[in-house]
């Protein structure tokens, strides 16, 4: 039987995810693969494999692209809406959960708490500065401890003292966490400490002055990570839910998003098909000297043909 999906594409630095929903809105598809510095690759995979999901017939009536290379991801498919993670992973959550009222969001590079008022979000804040509260923290720290990252937390719920270790800082954390070590604390103490050390990290930056209401639902990669999950139970003193599609949440969000978009615009597409990345996509980057701003501006080169820029701030190229 024929379908119509609706896609949806978050390009980020750690991971770029795709999301295929159905007429009404149920994931039929989701990938999530590593960006590896290489976007334009990683959009060239990840549309060859949902091209191979495709049966005869079925087609893609919509589609939208967030993440932080969500222009270069919508200059290659022509999408039919941009969003940022923040408008993405909202209309995710309250698809999941329409009562949503926090959401905490944690991934490989940075990470987001976004306050909802009605379904609407009302404030926000994200960390794009210190390592401390993200995915990657944990990573190295699994990578020193040799632990595979899968099994961080369950070492976490086997701890009867977890210790203190300092989280404001990802370099003081890492030291502080080399002397527990050497002091001989066990494993699964200082790998609890460390997922507390996370956590008061996220709730004394991001969160600090926001009022965290039930009901919190937990998304982004970390929200895997048990140790992690608890350690914010017992801080907040509440339980969160963890969506079953937890680390693709913003490209579920964005194809919702462009879902709706493509209706209400009379339900035509600009998508140009799965087929549109088998072409030689290239980016290079210009310095503006037509004042004093100085900008660099990217430019999306296709078959040699510029399709897309931007990074000016006047709004001379885009």
């Amino acid at each position: 039987m024929r379908q119509e999906y609706s896609l949806g594409i978050d390009v980020g630095s750690v991971s770029t995810n795709f999301v295929l929903v159905d007429g009404s809105g149920e994931v039929r598809y989701k990938l999530y693969l590593r960006t590896e510095g290489r976007p334009i690759e990683a959009l060239i995979k990840g549309m060859s494999d949902v091209a191979d999901f495709l049966q005869p017939g079925d087609k893609i009536v919509a589609a939208g692209t967030t993440g932080s290379g969500r222009r270069l991801a919508a200059a290659m498919v022509n999408a039919d809406i941009i969003k940022n993670e923040i408008t993405a992973h909202a209309a995710a959550a309250c698809a999941v959960e329409p009562g949503v009222k926090t959401i905490i969001e944690i991934g490989g590079q940075d990470s987001k708490i976004i306050i909802l008022d009605n379904g609407i979000p009302c404030d926000f804040a994200m960390n794009t500065v210190c390592a401390a509260g993200t995915g990657s923290f944990l990573d190295r720290q699994a990578a020193r401890l040799n632990i595979p990252i899968e099994e961080f937390g369950s070492y976490a719920l086997r701890s009867k003292s977890p210790v203190r270790i300092a989280g404001r800082c990802a370099v003081f954390a890492e030291s502080d966490m080399i002397h527990k070590q050497q002091m001989g604390h066990p494993l699964e103490d200082i790998i609890a400490g460390l997922c507390e050390a996370l956590v008061r990290n996220y709730l004394n930056n991001l969160a600090k002055g926001k009022k965290i209401l039930a009901p919190v639902l937990f998304q982004g990669g970390v929200a895997a990570n048990v140790g992690i999950v608890a350690a914010f139970k017992k801080y907040l003193g509440t339980d969160l839910i963890i969506p079953k599609y937890y680390d693709v949440m913003g490209a579920y969000g964005v194809a919702l998003l462009a879902r709706e978009n493509v209706k209400a615009n009379g339900g035509k597409t600009g998508f140009l098909g799965v087929d549109c990345v088998n072409r030689d996509f290239r980016a290079r980057s210009i310095e503006c000297s037509g004042c004093s701003n100085m900008c660099e501006v990217i430019c999306i080169l296709s078959d040699g043909k510029q399709v897309a820029h931007w990074g000016d701030k006047c709004g001379k190229y885009a």
